[in-house]
């Protein structure tokens, strides 16, 4: 799904976009700007599904009736499918 841009007029200092850009093999100013700010939110979810997993929070991995569905019959050799949190 793409993600909605809008544009911003905001000074930015010229020397450390170009080292910026370079460092990250950006073509465009657009993308030196943008995929730095991506990583950081999507780094930022990872953080966040990693400490819901391990602590288990809002899982209910101790409800039977959630556990139910997600085991596979024996003999059964299919991968669960994947789910979005």
């Amino acid at each position: 799904m793409p993600h909605a841009m809008t544009r911003r007029l905001i000074d930015i200092d010229g020397d450390r976009l170009a080292g910026a850009g370079e460092i990250l093999g950006s073509s465009t100013m657009e993308d030196t700007v943008n995929d730095p700010l991506a990583l950081v939110s999507d780094t930022e979810a990872r953080r966040r599904h990693t400490i819901r997993l391990s602590t288990m929070e809002g899982l209910h991995l101790h409800d039977p009736e959630v556990v139910k569905g997600a085991r596979r019959s024996e003999g059964s050799t299919a991968s669960p499918s994947p789910t979005r949190c």
